[in-house]
This record gives C-alpha cells, sequence and structure tokens, in this order.
C-alpha cells in the first residue's frame, strides 16, 4: 500500500505471486489550478479509481467529480488502447498522465504570463503606486501552483515504483507483455521529467515574482527617501532664513530695548530755529548699547556648551 498526501494522492493493492487472484485496484488523485487573463481560477480535479483483472485484461474506470474539461479528456485520452498494453494495469497512467501534464503546462505557463504582465507594465514618471494586492494574488496561485506540482512530482515516484515492483514479479500473464509494459515504463518516467521540469519553471514564475515585490517596495522606499530629502533641504533652508532673522534680532533688540526702558529721545525739534537737535547725551546710549549687545552675542554663541541639549533615544 502506498499513500501520498497532498492535492495528489495515489494508493494501490495487489497480492504476492504465490497468492495472487487475479485482482488489482489503484486510485490516484491529482488537482490543477488553471487562471485565466481576467485572474478567475478554477480547480480541475482528476479522481479515478481503477480495477483491473488479469485473466480477462479489463481495466474498469470510475472517475469521481468530473468536470469539464476533465470529463471530456478522460474518455478521449483512454479511447482505442493497443491490446498488448491492457496486460498492464498502469496503462490508464500512462494516458492520463499526459493530460495532466498539458493541464499543469497551462496552469505553469497563465503564471508566467501574468509575471511577465507584470515586469513589462509601464512605471509611472512620478511617485510609485504598486497594486500590491494584484502582486500578492498572483503569487496566492503561484503558491499553489508549485503546491500542485511538487505533490504531482512526489505521485508519479510512488507510481513508478509501484510499477517497478509490478516488473519485478514474475506473473504467468505478465511475460508475454514485457516490452509493452517497458514501454509504459518508459513513458511513466517521460511524464514524471514533464512535470517535475515544469516544477522548476514554477519556481522560477515564484521567484521572478518575488522580485517584482521587492522591487515595488524598494521602489516606493527610494521615492520617500527622495521625499524626506527634499523635506530636510527645505528645513535647511528655513534653519538658515530663522538663523537670519535671530541675528538681526540680537543685533537691534538690545539698543532698542535700552532706549525703551530708559526713555532716551536723542532728537528734538526746536520750534524757534524751525530745525532737529542731536542730544548731547548720545554717547550715553552707545556706551550701554554696544557691551550690551556684544554680551547677548555671547551668550548667544556659547548658550548651547554652558547649557547642552539632551537628546532623546
Amino acid at each position: 500500500m502506498l499513500t501520498s498526501a497532498g492535492n495528489s494522492t495515489w494508493q494501490q493493492h495487489w497480492a504476492r505471486t504465490d497468492e495472487f487472484c487475479g485482482n488489482s485496484n489503484t486510485w490516484a488523485y491529482f488537482e490543477v489550478k488553471q487562471l485565466d487573463v481576467e485572474m478567475r481560477y478554477q480547480w480541475y480535479k482528476m479522481n479515478i479509481f481503477i480495477r483491473w483483472l488479469a485473466p480477462t485484461r479489463q481495466t474498469i474506470i470510475i472517475a469521481f467529480d468530473t468536470r469539464s474539461p476533465i470529463a471530456e479528456r478522460i474518455p478521449s485520452s483512454l479511447q482505442n488502447p493497443d491490446s498488448t498494453c491492457l496486460g498492464d494495469p498502469f496503462w490508464v497512467y500512462a494516458r492520463l498522465a499526459a493530460d495532466l501534464v498539458d493541464l499543469q503546462d497551462s496552469a505553469v505557463w497563465a503564471i508566467r504570463n501574468q509575471v511577465r504582465a507584470i515586469e513589462t507594465e509601464r512605471k509611472p514618471v512620478g511617485k510609485p503606486q504598486p497594486d500590491y494586492r494584484h502582486l500578492h494574488d498572483v503569487a496566492r496561485h503561484a503558491i499553489h501552483v508549485s503546491e500542485s506540482l511538487n505533490v504531482a512530482t512526489e505521485t508519479m515516484e510512488g507510481i513508478l515504483v509501484q510499477h517497478d515492483n509490478f516488473l519485478s514479479h514474475d506473473f504467468s500473464f505478465q511475460k508475454a507483455n514485457v516490452d509493452t509494459s517497458e514501454d509504459i515504463h518508459r513513458q511513466l518516467h517521460f511524464y514524471k521529467a514533464m512535470i517535475s521540469n515544469l516544477r522548476h519553471r514554477s519556481v522560477s514564475n515564484r521567484e521572478r515574482l518575488q522580485n517584482e515585490i521587492q522591487l515595488a517596495f524598494n521602489s516606493v522606499a527610494q521615492y520617500d527617501a527622495g521625499i524626506s530629502v527634499q523635506i530636510g533641504r527645505a528645513a535647511q533652508l528655513d534653519g538658515a532664513a530663522m538663523k537670519t532673522v535671530a541675528f538681526l534680532t540680537i543685533t537691534f533688540l538690545p539698543a532698542t530695548f535700552l532706549s525703551a526702558v530708559f526713555s532716551m529721545s536723542f532728537f528734538d525739534f526746536e520750534a524757534d530755529s524751525d530745525s532737529w537737535s542731536v542730544s548731547s547725551k548720545l554717547w550715553i546710549y552707545w556706551a550701554f548699547a554696544i557691551p550690551t549687545t556684544l554680551a547677548t552675542f555671547g551668550l548667544w554663541h556659547f548658550w548651547h556648551r554652558i547649557f547642552p541639549p539632551t537628546f532623546v533615544g
């Protein structure tokens, strides 16, 4: 008995050579996720139970929950089998594997087309506006396709192991069909290799998509960093303007303060002579204003050294 869990499952049972009753029951289950250009998806299921009767070389096939196009593919693929193939219980899987490869190939290239459309999309000149929801939706579908391919590969390996087991037994009814069974085995190997190759392509699609997602994040971060640089430059200009205002304020404020506090009037209008006169005590104003202004400049210069700022963090 062999069982593989996941989106694909394989089970088989038959008796040993010395107790062989002439019957073989097998069951295989595969799932394929198909995605169209409108991002609509559908799961296709290939759920097959096969009963093989060795004495009469009859094969009974039961397909569960089949939908289009699987419902049409299975009868079409199994039509008109070679009579020599009927002596091998695995002839059905060799034909169904071809359909599985075709469906998986379509699923992988559907993801590839979505990834390629993202790669070739024209980027805006201004602020990047990536559609993160679309990117992650495509990534989700790519993960599902890779998952189904991984499990399908393991399932095909299990089928090959059991076919090897079948070929290793010396069944009397099998001797005349050795060449046919070996040909079926080669077909199973080929389709298993095809599924494995598609799995590598699917991994490449996922890596390319992750690269585009990372590029989208980096583009937005780079744009935001550029905006931050512009904000910093504007802040520098504002800081330079504030320093100019502060310099002018320190230059004129002490002298203005002294003049206002002491009510110093340095100019007087004489009506008799109809002229302006300057006070002879003007030197007192300069004697106090100049040292006060210099002291204010000195305090401003050494303020951060006397009282260093406290930084957070």
